[in-house]
């Protein structure tokens, strides 16, 4: 090689833009992986209803039509039991009603989801929509009733128009149909086996076992599923940054509306379990009325 040639440079092959390609590669780092969110419930793709005016019109006109189906099944049973009073037909209808939510809200709650533990404020689906509306329906009737009648309490009329702003709200709004409906669900359950004990009472069959069954599931689902149940869900509810501020609001009065009747119920265990006791004690003591042929020995 002469003085006077040009050194030429090797031209890189495949092999050395392969090298090259590398070494590019190897100073540009990787992309960063974009944070997983927690998978969506399938429920919460579907179109939210309620927000808009042709949904709330078809809500307006299917609480209505629960509204006058309670009415008419009201009339009904007035006409077909002409011989009691009108508190029968009433609680009919509140069994009634009471056996079919709590079905339709449990598998809302249980089987059709979103969880309400963990999607609080989520949107309203299809179903809670339709449960919410038959409830708030019969909600409209029953306060009705009881302002007509003043046969309830302050505490009852209280809970009525708690519940019917709650609904109105969560139909308006659209969202948070899950932890309310949940709360219908750990409400109404214990609602046929209240009415079961009225209409045991009326009929002379409340003081039998019969009646202390019903009580015994009254008093463990009211403690374990509307005080212990209703406490997690209010907890979701209030931690949960999508929920109305008047909602949490709203649900916080609710338990405390339940909380009071707790205190009544544990009034009534006290005054019983004290009955109970006593006829225990007559028993034992030999004091109770001894029977004869029949008939109670006079003291």
């Amino acid at each position: 090689m002469g003085s006077g040639e040009q050194r030429r440079e090797p031209s890189p092959g495949r092999r050395g833009e392969g090298q090259l390609k590398g070494s590019r590669c190897a100073l540009v780092p990787p992309p960063a992986r974009a944070a997983q969110k927690p998978a969506a419930h399938p429920r919460l793709a579907e179109p939210e209803r309620g927000s808009g005016n042709s949904g709330m019109v078809s809500i307006a006109l299917e609480v209505t039509c629960s509204f006058v189906t309670w009415l008419f099944l009201y009339a009904c049973c007035c006409c077909w039991n002409r011989g009691r009073s009108y508190e029968w037909s009433c609680r009919l209808v509140t069994l009634l009603h009471g056996v079919i939510v709590t079905c339709l809200s449990g598998y809302a709650v249980l089987l059709d989801g979103p969880w309400p533990l963990t999607h609080a404020g989520s949107p309203n689906t299809a179903l809670q929509i339709h449960v919410l509306s038959l409830t708030l329906g019969y909600f409209i009737f029953d306060l009705g009733w009881c302002l007509y009648f003043q046969t309830e309490g302050d505490l009852m009329l209280l809970h009525h128009m708690l519940s019917i702003c709650g609904m109105i709200m969560v139909l308006g709004l659209g969202k948070s149909a899950t932890e309310v409906n949940a709360v219908v669900f750990v409400s109404e359950i214990t609602n046929p086996l209240l009415q079961t004990r009225w209409f045991l009472r009326e009929m002379g069959c409340y003081h039998t076992p019969l009646g202390d069954i019903v009580d015994f599931f009254f008093v463990s689902l009211f403690l374990v599923l509307r005080i212990g149940g209703g406490a997690l869900i209010m907890y979701a509810m209030v931690t949960s940054p999508d929920p109305s501020w008047l909602l949490k609001a709203g649900g916080l009065a609710m338990y405390l509306v339940s909380l009071g009747f707790m205190v009544e119920i544990c009034r009534f265990v006290r005054r019983k379990m004290m009955k109970k006791n006593i006829s225990w004690t007559r028993l034992r003591s030999g004091n109770a009325p001894v029977k004869t042929n029949g008939h109670l020995t006079a003291h």
